[in-house]
């Protein structure tokens, strides 16, 4: 089984199960709700799983319901990626985050520091556009910002990476 079709079966027999359960204490029909049946779902919860005959009932066909739900499941149109949120300066493109992924890459073989002369010599973007990102970077609390004691330079810290 691919990847995509694992990703997309995401109702299990175990929690339909365990939520079939709950008429025990009295709501019946959760695991309908669960397994995508939400009419069918409020008529247990209303008539107490019809007095009890249709829980029983699923008890033996739970697995088949459960089948029958990742199949639907995998006939749907796959959903959209979600997309990043967008900067404090604009939009967030993919082109930005590389250039995150670069500096990234970049500062965990300096030890966790960085600065954006590296960035630029990595990137091969300007000087500009390398020092945006990384202030972005700082402002959402990934890098920290500190000065080299003996060249005074700006230096970029990814303390999770040192």
């Amino acid at each position: 089984m691919d990847q995509a079709t694992e990703t997309r079966e995401h109702h299990s027999s175990g929690t339909a199960f365990l939520l079939w359960l709950s008429c025990v204490f009295g709501v019946c029909g959760v695991h309908r709700f669960y397994l995508g049946k939400p009419v069918t779902g409020l008529i247990y919860l209303l008539t107490f799983g019809l007095l009890g005959v249709g829980q029983i009932v699923d008890l033996f066909t739970m697995r088949d319901m459960v089948l029958l739900a990742n199949t639907k499941a995998r006939a749907l149109p796959p959903r959209p990626t979600p997309r990043l949120l967008p900067a404090a300066s604009g939009r967030v493109t993919d082109a930005t985050e590389q250039i995150r992924i670069t500096l990234l890459q970049l500062a965990a073989k300096h030890g966790g520091q960085l600065t954006v002369s590296q960035g630029v010599m990595a990137t091969g973007k300007p000087f500009a556009s390398v020092e945006q990102v990384l202030d972005e970077m700082a402002t959402s609390g990934y890098v920290g910002v500190d000065n080299d004691p003996t060249s005074g330079a700006v230096v970029y810290t990814f303390d999770q990476l040192s």
